[in-house]
């Protein structure tokens, strides 16, 4: 019972916070100014146009994978990974015209990064383990 009702309680706390999130983000856009506005939409549009290019790398060069699956070597993994990685970081930096400002920019640069590297480790070790 006591459990039921944490679940409960639970549930109803996190309700709140994301309509009270939902409420104050609906007021800052409706109060931003219409510069402001459209850079946001643009540099959104941007992130998730390299989200997207991340997330289908791997799968649209499953042949490399293969290939490199093949020479059962670690190094030629890492360097595949390593470089994929290198390219995808490259695309961000050019899709925000070589100028990513201020350290909040870097930060997420280099997470969004991170986490692309961490994608690349695991879908190319998933790939090239199916296509063995």
């Amino acid at each position: 019972m006591s459990m039921d009702l944490l679940k409960t309680i639970t549930g109803k706390v996190a309700a709140g916070v994301v309509a009270l999130v939902v409420i104050i983000g609906a007021i800052s856009w409706w109060r931003m100014e219409p510069a402001t506005r459209a850079s946001l939409v643009h540099g959104t549009g941007k992130i998730i146009a390299w989200f997207g290019i991340v997330l289908l790398l791997p799968w649209a060069s499953f042949f490399i994978i293969a290939r490199v699956g093949k020479m059962q070597s670690n190094l030629a993994a890492g360097l595949l990974v390593l470089g994929y990685t290198v390219l995808e970081f490259l695309l961000l930096c050019w899709l925000f015209d070589w100028s990513i400002q201020g350290a909040a920019g870097w930060t997420f640069a280099l997470l969004g990064t991170l986490l692309a590297a961490v994608y690349n480790l695991f879908t190319c070790d998933w790939i090239a383990e199916k296509l063995e």
